[in-house]
């Protein structure tokens, strides 16, 4: 079982990491893990953003919103090969091929709009 915050902590720790890259930043989405005022006044604070819980209504299955962004996404990246299966020693090894994974997706859409 994880401590209580650990989520939140995470978040803000990626948003001060990348904060300066994302200008335009204006909404977040985020799952229940991350509620509480602390955690949106801080976001708010930082990036001028808004923070947006997404929460489930009830404990049977439904598709969330905005959800399927993140299933999306999980899913062209486990059309490569090396990140099906977590194998990596270092997580900077599957950082990488994350990178590169986004990359070749992001390449076929641009050679694919371009033509």
């Amino acid at each position: 079982m994880k401590p209580r915050g650990t989520e939140r902590v995470g978040g803000m720790a990626l948003l001060l990491e990348v904060e300066s890259q994302l200008p335009n930043l204006s909404l977040i989405w985020v799952d229940a893990g991350y509620q509480g005022p602390n955690f949106s006044r801080a976001v708010e604070k930082l990036t001028q953003a808004q923070v947006e819980v997404v929460k489930r209504s009830s404990k049977a299955f439904e598709v969330l919103p905005r959800r399927w962004v993140v299933e999306r996404t999980f899913a062209w990246l486990v059309q490569n090969r090396r990140l099906v299966i977590d194998s990596e020693k270092l997580p900077e090894i599957s950082e990488a091929l994350i990178k590169v994974a986004m990359t070749r997706l992001m390449l076929k859409r641009l050679a694919m709009f371009s033509a």
